[in-house]
């Protein structure tokens, strides 16, 4: 079976321990939709989930980050289907229902507080695909799916498995329908397509889905999307935990909460400056280059500027000049109206100085600085990074913080949430000779050794991006 895009050579012969694993997984997906649907899948698409090595809450504002691809993925079996029909199924059909409808018919259903269905991430994916054929002019009929999914991403553990799901619906859907796009044009659309769920994110997801490559962590940046390899120190082994407290961004306001709390800062911020066109501002990234200021100075302005006490609604009012109905419709999404009160210092610092923390790591990631050096100032790059998500952006976790404990007693370099938080997983960083001492200690004094399983807490190296599978290429 042979990848159709982003080619991974020898996957059948001369293949790494990953890459059989992979094999492996493919055959019996490809098996599982054959016996479901009679017939064999027209392609196979494998998107893995990522970890963000800096750089947390800060993409929706604008701002670059650090992740990189991790093994663990989403795969979807999927075919084309004849009047439009779509048919979603999981392999674990135990945990997960399957659902049936239209290209013409489907629909999101959100409900505040409740979780959405796990096919309303590959649905939002379809209607992404739909809307752009519609942008484009398209009058043609729609071509709908039948796919069978599976995953090895842990669901809610902050590794972007929704976000992956969503990637690899685009594909199937822009496949089916010919419909042609470059990587860095499907990541954009993702991004986009995943708001359908109600989640206002940045594009760090999908971007890393997309272009990941082997080997190195990516530097993406956005407004234009572009990446860059980071070539980590040699000596440097990344360690991912979970915290077994989850969290869907998706069910609660807590996320976007915090977007909004952004937005806010940066309208208030712009309008207390007197830009003249403060009404347009609605990112962090973007009223820095607006002020044509640095990093360092927009710490000091936020500092001068905003206050430390909660914001109430009414105060925001006065200060926009805005009405409560002006406010709900324009600035705060449907499940952020209720809130009554706003943190906008602490977001604002933590935004900025995380940023200023990302530039740091590329810097120390490129110096000529002996490994272990570097080593130690990206650890307390990420230190500082879990103890900003901590205090100023509150959305860490008690697990969390154990579990950011646990790593450095075990001799991490650093440690610090990954994901949105409130649950999760932990990134750490340690050196080749202390990784497999750093996963025993952990596993001793974190997990309950009656439940404890090795995909709790693993080490990753960089892996490729979303990849695609002809398969009538090869006889499974």
């Amino acid at each position: 079976m042979r990848p159709c895009i982003n080619p991974l050579e020898g996957l059948v012969e001369n293949q790494t321990q990953e890459e059989k694993k992979y094999s492996t997984e493919v055959h019996k997906l490809f098996n599982c939709f054959k016996s479901l649907f009679s017939s064999k899948p027209d392609f196979i698409v494998k998107v893995p989930g990522r970890v963000n090595l800096i750089g947390e809450h800060i993409d929706y504002c604008r701002y670059s980050v650090c992740p990189m691809a991790l093994e663990q993925n989403i795969s979807v079996a999927f075919k084309q289907t004849e009047n439009g029909e779509l048919n979603i199924y999981n392999i674990d059909c135990q945990k997960y229902v399957d659902y049936h409808s239209t290209v013409d018919t489907f629909s999101i259903n959100l409900e505040d507080g409740v979780a959405p269905q796990w096919y309303e991430y590959f649905l939002c994916g379809v209607k992404g695909i739909q809307d752009l054929m519609k942008e484009q002019g398209d009058t043609g009929k729609m071509q709908g799916v039948s796919v069978l999914v599976s995953g090895t991403i842990p669901p809610s553990a902050g590794l972007s498995s929704s976000s992956a799901l969503v990637c690899a619906a685009v594909i199937a859907v822009a496949l089916v329908n010919k419909v042609l796009l470059s990587r860095s044009d499907l990541a954009s659309l993702s991004a986009r397509a995943e708001r359908y769920i109600g989640t206002q994110g940045g594009g760090m997801d999908q971007a890393i889905a997309f272009l990941a490559s082997p080997g190195c962590a990516k530097h993406i940046e956005f407004h234009p999307l572009r990446s860059q390899d980071i070539t980590l120190p040699e000596d440097a082994v990344f360690v991912v935990g979970q915290s077994l407290a989850t969290k869907n961004k998706a069910q609660s306001s807590e996320f976007n909460t915090r977007v909004m709390e952004c937005r806010l800062s940066a309208k208030i911020i712009a309008k207390k400056k007197e830009l003249s066109n403060w009404k347009d501002v609605l990112y962090l990234g973007d009223l820095q280059t607006l002020l044509g200021v640095s990093l360092q100075e927009m710490i000091e302005i936020t500092k001068s500027i905003l206050t430390e006490e909660c914001y109430s609604k009414q105060q925001i009012q006065e200060i926009l000049e805005v009405s409560e109905e002006e406010l709900n419709s324009a600035f705060l999404t449907p499940n952020t109206r209720s809130v009554t009160s706003f943190k906008l210092k602490q977001r604002a610092l933590h935004v900025y100085e995380e940023a200023y923390r990302v530039a740091q790591f590329l810097s120390v990631c490129a110096s000529d600085s002996p490994a272990d050096n570097k080593l130690h100032q990206l650890g307390n790059l990420m230190n500082l990074s879990h103890a900003s998500l901590q205090s100023l952006y509150e959305c860490s976790h008690e697990a969390l913080d154990s579990l950011v404990e646990c790593c450095i007693q075990a001799g991490a370099y650093g440690a610090r949430l990954t994901g949105a938080g409130w649950g999760g997983c932990v990134v750490a960083l340690t050196n080749k000779s202390n990784a497999d001492s750093l996963l025993k200690h952990v596993e001793a004094h974190f997990y309950n050794p009656d439940h404890f399983k090795p995909d709790l807490i693993f080490k990753t190296k960089p892996q490729p991006g979303a990849q695609v599978f002809r398969c009538d290429e090869v006889a499974l």
